[in-house]
């Protein structure tokens, strides 16, 4: 179940951002997937649209239909957002951390970078008493 406090803040911003609850249609749909029989018997599965800008989500994270309506409405919230201040979400930023984190480095980087290791290392040698040896 989810707080209170983080509904309130949700509908907060939303609200700064020009959101309202008038320019959001929401249905429910039949769930599938994995969950049993109940997931498919039950209408948990939340659809919003906002009409003005006609951005649609889809929603079913949880089996609980309020939960699903919070999720839905803070996705539709995250588009909207992006889309408005042009910025990146939190998902995508940590997406493209890790993308540029795999990237392969370039031939002049890598041999820079052992350049200055064998450097260090090399500094650390001479740090070494005679006894070390």
């Amino acid at each position: 179940m989810i707080r209170k406090e983080k509904v309130e803040e949700l509908k907060r911003k939303m609200g700064e951002l020009g959101i309202k609850e008038d320019d959001l249609l929401e249905k429910f749909i039949l769930g599938s997937g994995s969950g049993g029989q109940k997931i498919n018997k039950t209408s948990s599965c939340v659809y919003l649209k906002h009409i003005p800008s006609g951005e649609e989500v889809k929603c079913q994270k949880d089996r609980s239909r309020e939960m699903n309506r919070y999720y839905a409405r803070k996705e539709i919230y995250e588009r909207l957002r992006k889309k408005i201040e042009n910025v990146l979400s939190e998902k995508e930023q940590a997406q493209e951390k890790i993308r540029r984190q795999k990237r392969r480095r370039s031939r002049k980087s890598k041999n820079k970078m052992l350049e200055e290791k064998k450097a260090h290392s090399e500094t650390k040698a001479m740090r070494r008493t005679p006894a070390d040896d």
